[in-house]
């Protein structure tokens, strides 16, 4: 699958390529929840040599310290071993953690910021040149806690696991980033990852509106940069990787990921 021209002019990422490969496997990835709104399957992506992300063995998600009694026992039947969330303490504190006394799993907190982002910060530029910059900045700073991340996954029995941030879109898209491309998925197949986001936001929001005055403020005074889902942001960290390691894989290993580990992943995980 490989990036294409938009219509006008403008990079694409071959979504409706990625979306349809989605149909011919049946793919159902969003698993619907009650007050969390982009917990997705990670399964059915195919990699380079041809095989496929096994279905429900990796999830991805954002706040899960907002889960239901309903939503837990909607989740139960996953068999979920390993939650990794990457907020940082102070969002943990706030907002509390995964209900692991309900649901027990294995939990880590890998925190790849050490604060949220400032608000002056997005006051220019547009949304794909702020996402870009917040992201190759993540990368940097949290480059011991995604190193942790695939430590965590190639643990024997860590899957089925699930990351999450706040939202699930920038700490837990750019992770994913990482995953499906340590494993040969392709920048487009990983931008329409991504992008899927968009409609994760939308339910966020619309869940806001009716459920959660504080989330709905929250929401109405965000930056619009903050919310904005751009997978240009994400394919460009992609690139910079590959220029400066020649493969995601590379700077997985780069991060002090044994070789052994990622194979463990890569059997654990591919078909």
């Amino acid at each position: 699958m490989s990036l294409v021209l938009g219509v006008d002019g403008s990079s694409g990422f071959g979504f409706e390529e990625a979306a349809a490969a989605d149909e011919r496997l049946g793919a159902d990835r969003l698993v619907t929840l009650e007050a969390v709104h982009n917990f997705r399957d990670m399964g059915g992506y195919a990699t380079a040599d041809g095989r496929h992300v096994r279905p429900r063995r990796l999830f991805r998600a954002d706040g899960l310290d907002r889960l239901t009694p309903a939503d837990i026992e909607t989740i139960r039947p996953l068999g979920l071993n390993t939650v990794i969330d990457l907020r940082t303490d102070g969002e943990v504190e706030r907002r509390g953690r995964f209900p692991y006394e309900a649901l027990p799993v294995e939990w880590y907190q890998l925190a790849v910021i050490d604060v949220t982002w400032d608000r002056a910060d997005a006051l220019d530029g547009s949304e794909e040149d702020f996402l870009y910059a917040q992201y190759a900045s993540m990368l940097a700073f949290g480059e011991p806690r995604f190193l942790q991340a695939f430590l965590v996954l190639g643990l024997p029995g860590a899957l089925p696991a699930v990351f999450h941030c706040a939202a699930g879109k920038d700490r837990t898209g750019l992770l994913a980033a990482l995953v499906l491309g340590s494993l040969g998925v392709d920048d487009a197949t990983i931008a329409y990852d991504y992008e899927l986001t968009r409609a994760g936001m939308d339910r966020m929001t619309a869940w806001a509106a009716s459920s959660s005055a504080e989330m709905a403020e929250a929401v109405r005074t965000m930056p619009r940069h903050f919310a904005a889902v751009e997978p240009g942001a994400v394919v460009r960290v992609l690139a910079d990787v590959r220029a400066a390691h020649g493969s995601v894989r590379n700077y997985v290993r780069s991060l002090g990921v044994p070789s052994e580990t990622l194979d463990r992943i890569e059997a654990a995980l591919l078909a």
